[in-house]
């Protein structure tokens, strides 16, 4: 039901022209379903990472807190750049002000994954046409 209303609510504002200001400038399209099918596999990915620490009795974990910077100066990219942090099992953005989002990681692993920039990398790709 929850997929269903939101494909319902997309279709709707769809037909209105919600999606057509500058706000909302990412176009729902192949790109993006490609970015959020990428996003599925590196949330599972983290989660079995996540459930690797929790398991292991020493639990090791390194937590921390960084400033990635978005390389995007578009509101929309760097709010979804910290959403799909977020949605990272182990990594959470707390805060995002002019490109830099702060983000509390639970190892190092994650800040290194995170400063590889492949997520930011794929967001600007978004924009490309």
């Amino acid at each position: 039901l929850g997929l269903f209303s939101c494909v319902l609510t997309i279709y709707i504002k769809y037909r209105m022209e919600y999606f057509q200001t500058e706000v909302f400038a990412l176009q729902f399209g192949r790109r993006l379903i490609g970015y959020w099918l990428w996003l599925a596999k590196e949330v599972v990915k983290s989660s079995l990472d996540v459930a690797r620490i929790i398991v292991n009795p020493r639990l090791p974990i390194s937590p921390q807190v960084v400033t990635i910077k978005a390389s995007s100066q578009n509101p929309v990219d760097q709010v979804t750049l910290a959403n799909s942090i977020t949605l990272t099992p182990g990594t959470l953005a707390l805060d995002v002000y002019k490109g830099e989002i702060a983000v509390h990681a639970l190892t190092k692993a994650g800040v290194d994954e995170l400063r590889k920039g492949e997520m930011d990398r794929r967001i600007l790709a978004l924009r490309e046409n």
